[in-house]
């Protein structure tokens, strides 16, 4: 007499989990900016946000701006939430000057929304950017 074990098969999850900058680098393949259409890359340190217009084709910067800057923060004190919400009224002032009226693409870098890039996406959605 064999003893036989009950055939199980037990269905795994998917083990090998993307991580949020794997993805986006593989969005950045897809979506490239031009100098009418440019790219919208947003980064966001533990304190601070950077956002920049890039143009992908002539691998150029249209914009930079930063929570950093002297000109966009008058006052040492001021929640670095408010200066967000500066930079993307900023980003809509050059972006009017250059004639810019829609973005390729929308490239948080995989961060998720908190209270510096929420601030920054309701500036830019007055625009209509989002």
């Amino acid at each position: 007499d064999y003893l036989t074990k009950p055939l199980t098969i037990e269905a795994r999850a998917n083990t090998r989990t993307e991580s949020a900058k794997v993805l986006n680098r593989r969005m950045r393949k897809k979506f490239n900016g031009t100098a009418a259409k440019p790219r919208l890359s947003v980064f966001c340190s533990e304190k601070q946000l950077y956002a920049m217009l890039v143009d992908d084709q002539n691998k150029k910067c249209l914009f930079f701006g930063s929570t950093l800057q002297k000109s966009m923060r008058k006052d040492p004190s001021t929640p670095t939430a408010e200066v967000a919400e500066l930079v993307g009224e900023e980003l809509i002032r050059t972006c009017m000057d250059l004639n810019i009226t829609e973005i390729s693409s929308y490239d948080r870098n995989g961060f998720a929304r908190g209270e510096r890039i929420q601030a920054f996406e309701i500036a830019i959605a007055r625009y209509g950017f989002l």
